[in-house]
């Protein structure tokens, strides 16, 4: 009798299970679904209390678009945030590996201490660091700049990213180096041909905070940045569409939308490697 009801046991979990995933997919992909539906949504339509708010009751429009980008500088602000973006991955990135590969590999007992001292300074409240990082800032004579921005960013990614790519190299055998250098190669050469690309899941994964960090970031741009076409994304949108108590709830959603689509892509591209960097480089490190 229990091996008759088994199969359908089993097919009831499936069932269950995939119900589970289907409501949290449904849970995670519901905000951008009302993004998707209130950008192309006419205002007489959006703010009609007795309309139902996830369907068209009315012709989609595009004057949502047009307002985005003929009323604003919001091609502009897509410009300045990859701009910015890219930059801090790279100085990230450049600052980072080596640092966290030598305090894995060449610090000895100390690397761990020291790469926790580095890790606590993330967890500093960015507010503390206003009046220091202004003053840098205007001694740079980098104000009302793009410039501040990638000058500033890297404090808060390279703690973090150092942290987590210790966890990655701890992971990876000191042997492979060492058969690589009697192969002939430098110390320098087997962390570039052995260590890199064994260690592409955290190195992808930091690329992917900063970025996150650079698109999300609103008040470092808003003290640093006074000139709306130095403006990004973060700042400029809720800037120029809200205008007292007035909220273009078309036009926000549609720059929300935008910007968060290069960033839903990786995400779901490079998934796998995003969590595996996140939970190793933790576990590890």
């Amino acid at each position: 009798m229990e091996t008759r009801h088994h199969p359908a046991r089993q097919a009831a979990l499936k069932i269950a299970h995939f119900g589970a995933l289907a409501l949290f997919a449904l849970f995670a992909a519901l905000p951008f679904l009302w993004m998707l539906i209130t950008a192309f949504k006419q205002d007489p339509d959006l703010y009609n209390r007795t309309n139902n708010p996830f369907i068209f009751n009315m012709a989609p429009t595009l004057a949502h678009l047009k307002e985005l980008f003929n009323e604003t500088l919001f091609a502009k602000w897509l410009l300045n945030t990859a701009f910015v973006g890219v930059a801090v991955v790279l100085i990230t990135l450049v600052l980072a590996i080596p640092a966290a590969y030598s305090l894995v590999r060449l610090a000895g007992r100390w690397g761990e201490k020291l790469g926790i001292g580095i890790f606590l300074t993330y967890l500093v409240a960015p507010t503390i660091l206003f009046i220091p990082m202004s003053r840098i800032v205007a001694k740079l004579g980098l104000q009302d700049s793009l410039w501040s921005l990638v000058v500033v960013f890297p404090s808060f990614t390279v703690p973090f990213a150092i942290w987590l790519l210790m966890g990655f190299f701890k992971a990876i055998p000191p042997d492979l180096e060492e058969a690589a250098m009697i192969d002939g190669y430098s110390r320098f050469g087997a962390f570039v041909r052995m260590v890199i690309p064994i260690s592409t899941s955290g190195i992808l994964t930091v690329v992917i905070f900063s970025f996150t960090l650079v698109i999300q970031e609103y008040i470092y741009t808003l003290t640093f940045v006074t000139t709306a076409s130095q403006y990004t994304v973060s700042v400029g949108v809720p800037t120029f569409l809200v205008r007292g108590d007035v909220y273009n709830w078309g036009a926000l959603m549609a720059g929300c939308l935008i910007a968060s689509v290069p960033v839903v892509i990786i995400y779901n591209f490079f998934i796998e490697r995003f969590i595996r960097g996140l939970t190793l480089g933790a576990v590890k490190g």
